[in-house]
């Protein structure tokens, strides 16, 4: 699951937006190495607070105990208008991005793909969580053939060139193209989400996230470096489907138009999957009688949380229909690394706690979570800095949860906020 929801579509078209930003092949590799080593250190936290809390809701039950009730629904609040839905809109529009290599389409037609690739994903999770894990799984396996054989070909045909440096690189740039390959690394905290699903989770949880996540490093590491061996550093830069390019370039169009088809499986692999694990945090909110409590309802003959499955499946429509793929994921890492920071923070308190007893506890520590604090303050400075408008409108987004937690909780809820 940890790397099913990892490898999804970005590595497919990130490395573009790395490359603009650091245009060489030593800053690109730098980038991807800090994206991975910050999203490993990540899943360290979150590994040693699923161990010591294994309950459905992940990250939002950890915030919620952490601080309190309001930073929990800050945390789902930022999930339904920004992050996850968010996620969902840029891997359907890069699986349109694909899909018009097959059937050609203009600007248009991509999003009207995209939101067709939402809405049918969300119908088969709609009708069951079984049919919904099984188009999962069979998606999950094609991907990572994907991957691994995309891998080969890149390595094995063509004309390879030692790849030049363009120009300096910035520490703005850098951290700008951090924000895009952090995004292809999105998604390794929802395997928390369903812990009380899983076997053992106090010990398959942080094996699960430190062995995926150093994998998914692995494979990330590779596939850039392949991209910059057989294609010129102008075409990554101008290139937004670079898995495609590099194939064509290297193995001619019919083998292109075969990696696109598996690269439209594998970002349907991933919105599937994304699709599935989101309700299970609103779910949780709903026990919290909150104000989505309506999102915890579940179908009579189904049996799935289909009232947040269309909600989801509507406002991720949204963001595709009236959204860039930039804008879409510049907002979801920035909102996201925010509370990845306070994750940080919060476990330096909890390890103060005579209670917090985890199964297994991440490394470093008090050293590396203020380092990690540190470099998501950065992310996020840097950020509004660059673009200060998107940013602070995304910001205002998520900080409009809390007067809505505040006015519409329930008497009963155990914050009062000061």
């Amino acid at each position: 699951m940890v790397v099913g929801t990892i490898v999804g579509a970005s590595i497919f078209v990130q490395p573009s937006e790395v490359s603009r930003e650091v245009p060489s092949f030593g800053g690109m590799l730098l980038v991807w190495m800090a994206a991975g080593a910050l999203t490993w250190f990540g899943a360290t936290i979150c590994a040693e607070l699923a161990s010591a809390n294994p309950k459905t809701g992940g990250v939002y039950v950890y915030l919620r105990e952490m601080f309190s009730p309001a930073v929990g629904f800050l945390w789902a609040w930022a999930m339904f208008w920004s992050m996850h839905s968010g996620i969902i809109a840029a891997i359907a529009m890069v699986f349109g991005r694909y899909a018009a290599t097959i059937v050609p389409a203009g600007d248009t037609g991509i999003r009207l793909m995209a939101i067709g690739a939402i809405v049918v994903l969300s119908g088969i999770n709609y009708v069951g969580v079984r049919p919904g894990s099984s188009v999962q799984t069979g998606l999950t396996i094609a991907k990572i053939a994907a991957v691994i054989g995309l891998l080969a070909l890149l390595l094995t045909s063509g004309t390879h060139h030692v790849p030049a440096a363009a120009s300096a690189i910035g520490i703005g740039g850098f951290l700008r193209a951090l924000v895009a390959g952090l995004f292809a690394f999105g998604g390794w905290h929802m395997v928390t989400y369903a812990a009380e699903e899983t076997r053992d989770p106090e010990r398959t949880i942080p094996r699960a996230l430190m062995i995926g996540t150093l994998a998914v490093v692995v494979i990330y590491l590779a596939l850039n470096a392949a991209y910059l061996l057989v294609l010129p550093l102008d075409r990554v830069l101008a290139s937004t489907r670079i898995a495609y390019d590099a194939v064509i370039a290297t193995a001619g169009g019919a083998w292109a138009s075969a990696i696109a088809v598996v690269v439209i499986v594998s970002t349907l692999g991933a919105v599937s999957g994304i699709i599935l694990a989101g309700p299970r945090v609103y779910l949780a909110m709903a026990a919290d009688g909150s104000l989505f409590s309506w999102m915890g309802l579940i179908h009579p003959r189904y049996r799935t949380p289909y009232a947040a499955i269309i909600a989801q499946a509507i406002w991720s429509s949204v963001l595709v229909w009236t959204g860039t793929y930039g804008t879409i994921v510049s907002r979801v890492i920035y909102t996201e690394w925010i509370f990845f920071g306070a994750l940080a923070i919060g476990t330096l308190r909890l390890r103060r706690d005579p209670r917090h007893r985890p199964a297994f506890r991440a490394p470093g520590f008090p050293i590396l979570p203020i380092l990690f604090a540190a470099a998501c303050a950065a992310i996020v400075a840097n950020q509004v800095i660059s673009n200060p408008r998107t940013s602070l409108i995304g910001l205002a987004i998520v900080a409009a949860g809390l007067p809505v937690h505040y006015f519409w909780r329930k008497p009963r809820a155990s914050d009062r906020l000061s």
